[in-house]
């Protein structure tokens, strides 16, 4: 196995085109990196340059202690999972699956004709490899059949098995379930991960989904214009979102973002949005930027319907009114539209709520959970 490092990335189509923009990005042996961000961000291209099927223009890519940019793709022992499938419409599957390691491993009609007993060895080791990884994946009653003869799921599976039979140091992943259905993405998404805890081998995986990127990865890193963003845990990376971008790309429904200024009135700074105010700690940066201009984050599940019982205590600080536009019914919470006088807010409630449209009612935000972000950076302050 072996990590992978991004040393400096660029990658320029054309003349001035920047679809990978100096990224530096260490990826560790054994870990499941996801490359997550809008399409046009350089997630793809930055893959396709680990598999040696784009050229850098600037920097190095490292293969645990290789330099690779100069590295033929069949030498750099990766395994790539493509958003198509690949596979081979004239063979089984079986053979879709074993036809790399023949390639590998027979190297040719006539050295099996020279070395025909050690040739035997290698075809049963073959056969043997090839019924493992589809007795893991589940698809062992399918070896006989042909692609056209399998459903989505089953093709995406004969193409995991035909990268895992290889044995590669790294797996790379672009976006190897936007095909399949809404249940099925979710199941395959369950089995990717325990196969990558019962292997272990270190995958990049590409996708535009950030709920796969938040369920799926060790760590994520979100790209946009060809930079990245932010690389951490899913669990931080929502939390303490870098900058107002990644704030908005992850999470669903996504977060509210309202114009703010920072104010002080006896002894207390507040937010100010127009409509309300919420007050900020003493010790937040914020409190002391009396005047700046901010924007004012706050996701939809840290806003609770104030007549139901929740973590947060209403209190005239932290409670709003707000008329009730639409209500979304999800089963187990409503998605809630909002009017505050003129702002617009997205809010996610109980399902015991009483709430109906075109009510005025009152909510109660948490305030050791809001966001606040730099108007003209865009960058967090905390």
């Amino acid at each position: 196995m072996a990590g992978v490092a991004f040393k400096g990335i660029t990658k320029v189509f054309g003349k001035d085109v920047k679809a990978v923009n100096n990224l530096n990005l260490d990826i560790k042996d054994k870990e499941f990196m996801v490359l997550v961000g809008p399409s046009g961000c350089g997630k793809t291209t930055a893959l396709r340059m680990v598999a040696g099927l784009e050229e850098s223009t600037d920097g190095d890519i490292m293969i645990g202690e290789t330099r690779v940019n100069d590295v033929p793709p069949k030498d750099r022992d990766i395994a790539m999972v493509f958003q198509n499938y690949a596979l081979y419409p004239h063979m089984n599957v079986y053979d879709n699956i074993a036809f790399g390691l023949r390639l590998r491993e027979l190297k040719g009609f006539f050295w099996q004709l020279l070395n025909m007993s050690e040739a035997q060895k290698i075809k049963k080791d073959i056969d043997s490899r090839v019924r493992e990884v589809a007795k893991m994946l589940d698809i062992e009653k399918y070896l006989h059949r042909r692609p056209k003869e399998l459903s989505g799921g089953q093709r995406q599976r004969v193409a995991l098995a035909r990268a895992i039979v290889r044995k590669p140091k790294v797996f790379l992943m672009d976006e190897p379930l936007s095909n399949l259905d809404a249940k099925l993405r979710v199941q395959t998404r369950a089995e990717l991960i325990r196969l990558h805890r019962q292997l272990g081998i270190t995958t990049i995986y590409v996708t535009h989904d950030q709920v796969e990127a938040m369920t799926m990865g060790q760590r994520m890193a979100i790209m946009r214009d060809g930079l990245l963003q932010q690389c951490d845990e899913p669990e931080k990376v929502y939390a303490y979102p870098a900058n107002k971008f990644v704030a908005s790309f992850i999470g669903s429904p996504p977060m509210n973002f309202l114009d703010a200024t920072i104010v002080a009135s006896g002894g207390t700074s507040f937010v100010d949005v127009g409509e309300f105010k919420l007050p900020l700690p003493a010790e937040h940066p914020a409190a002391s930027m009396v005047g700046k201009k901010v924007v004012l984050g706050i996701r939809p599940e840290e806003i609770f319907d104030a007549a139901l019982p929740s973590n947060v205590t209403p209190t005239d600080a932290n409670t709003i009114t707000a008329k009730v536009d639409v209500l979304e019914p999800l089963g187990h919470e409503y998605v809630a539209y909002l009017s505050v006088g003129m702002l617009s807010i997205i809010a996610t409630i109980d399902n015991e709520t009483k709430l109906k449209e075109a009510q005025t009612s009152k909510f109660t935000i948490n305030l050791d959970r809001i966001h606040l972000f730099d108007a003209e950076t865009e960058v967090a302050i905390r």
